[in-house]
């Protein structure tokens, strides 16, 4: 059910307090806070069992608020002007310090920015007035929520309040691009490479600025069942995660091999197989081009495999 005005102002009115709010986003279920209230980011971490280094990103309603707690350059603005609202999100020098307090950055000189593309998240972020960090409302390491009744099962004994949005519509969490010096991608997401590079020229490796991204931790993502990829069919004791045709239902992530589909049920296909009694989770390979580098990106990681 969409939220009423009352209810969002409801909300804001908690997060002014320094409470914490369960909101939607296009992307994932996000866990809400004032960026500029130490006490209340804290709150987040602890709500996650997050570690303190690993910075959250600020989620403003338009580009005149990022303008104010970022600085913008052409290339900025230009992937701003194409993507947002929407599933990118931008890591920037700093400018307002306040605004994101230090802990949010994790101690750094640079801020993690987006404006996302959720009606009631903009609803959300209009009535509240300023930025707030929202990183995805499961506890750390575990699937990403992508539905209320998730997001509440991971972390809402710390929310003050929880907007329903409905199912998230890309379901993986937004591309992260640092325009430091040379553009560089830190984590692939729904706006791709090609898409990214069409405006900016060439993206480099994170390299020495992986740090300065969400998402990059070796073990993340994960359930708690041992995850295989690139597996042809199930062993033993598996749940199969298939694509494509000819792969058995019930959790086959697209029959019709289509990936936005199977980035849209990845972590709630995840969840389920961490349910279903098996020892394992067996995915089938997903093609690594386009929406599928994001995708393979959360799989790796979910396994173990990328540092």
């Amino acid at each position: 059910m969409t939220p009423t005005p009352h209810q969002i102002e409801e909300a804001a009115a908690a997060l002014r307090a320094g409470g914490l709010v369960i909101l939607p986003t296009e992307t994932v279920y996000g866990l809400a806070a004032d960026a500029g209230d130490a006490r209340a980011v804290a709150r987040v971490y602890e709500a996650k069992g997050r570690p303190s280094f690993n910075p959250l990103i600020a989620h403003v309603a338009d580009l005149a608020t990022a303008r104010r707690v970022a600085r913008f350059d052409g290339r900025a603005e230009a992937l701003a002007a194409a993507f947002w609202p929407g599933p990118l999100t931008l890591v920037l020098p700093a400018a307002d310090t306040a605004a994101v307090c230090d802990l949010a950055r994790a101690g750094l000189d640079t801020v993690a920015v987006r404006s996302p593309g959720h009606p009631v998240a903009q609803a959300l972020l209009g009535s509240f007035g300023g930025p707030l960090v929202a990183p995805s409302a499961n506890r750390s390491g575990r699937p990403s929520p992508t539905t209320l009744a998730d997001a509440v099962a991971e972390t809402g004994a710390a929310a003050a309040a929880a907007l329903d949005g409905g199912a998230c519509r890309i379901g993986l969490e937004s591309t992260v691009v640092a325009l430091l010096d040379r553009p560089r991608l830190l984590r692939p997401g729904a706006v791709t490479r090609a898409e990214i590079e069409a405006l900016v020229g060439p993206l480099a490796e994170a390299e020495a600025d992986a740090r300065r991204s969400p998402g990059r931790l070796a073990r993340h993502y994960a359930p708690d069942l041992p995850v295989r990829l690139n597996a042809t069919e199930p062993r033993d004791g598996e749940v199969w995660l298939g694509f494509g045709p000819g792969f058995p239902q019930p959790l086959n992530l697209s029959p019709a091999g289509d990936l936005a589909e199977a980035a849209a049920n990845l972590f709630s296909f995840l969840r389920a197989a961490d349910a279903s009694g098996a020892r394992a989770i067996a995915v089938a390979p997903i093609p690594d081009t386009g929406l599928g580098e994001a995708i393979n990106d959360r799989l790796r990681r979910a396994a173990g495999f990328v540092g």
